[in-house]
């Protein structure tokens, strides 16, 4: 996807958005200020340059009973193609990592994991992440609060903001 040059209005559009997927267009173009039709259409144009990626509901992890969530940093054994091929197939087949972030400094990789319990987590380490191709080394932190968890985008400092 190329960037996407961004006026005031799309901003708006965006920020709303941000906050409410589900509003109803003529309701989202009463709040940025813009009739339904081009309000609509700027929507689309938005999710079709890609600025917009999808729509999802934001869940509980808590309350779905996952009630650990760890922030793990992987080092690799080998900078080779290969390895790193390997374990990013490897971390793309297990939906208890929710994110994984290239690093630079003195770990190669982070990963966001979430489990049950302590036991589910450490089950996982040994016997899946610890075993994932050219896995090193793996630093665990256990998050024990969560002081803010946000999906939205600063689009007061997007370009063209």
């Amino acid at each position: 996807m190329t960037e996407t040059s961004l006026d005031p209005a799309d901003l708006r559009i965006l920020s709303v958005l941000q906050e409410d997927g589900r509003i109803a267009n003529v309701d989202l173009a009463e709040r940025v200020g813009l009739s339904p039709s081009p309000c609509l259409r700027r929507t689309k144009q938005l999710e079709a340059s890609g600025a917009i990626r999808g729509y999802v509901a934001r869940l509980d992890r808590k309350q779905l009973g996952f009630g650990v969530e760890a922030f793990v940093q992987v080092s690799l054994e080998r900078h080779q193609d290969r390895f790193d091929k390997a374990f990013r197939e490897a971390v793309l087949s297990h939906p208890e990592i929710v994110g994984c972030y290239v690093m630079t400094g003195e770990m190669d990789y982070l990963l966001h994991i979430l489990s049950r319990d302590l036991e589910a987590y450490g089950r996982f380490t040994l016997d899946v992440l610890l075993k994932m191709p050219g896995v090193k080394d793996v630093k665990s932190s256990l998050a024990l609060e969560v002081v803010k968890d946000s999906t939205a985008l600063p689009l007061s400092a997007a370009k063209g903001g």
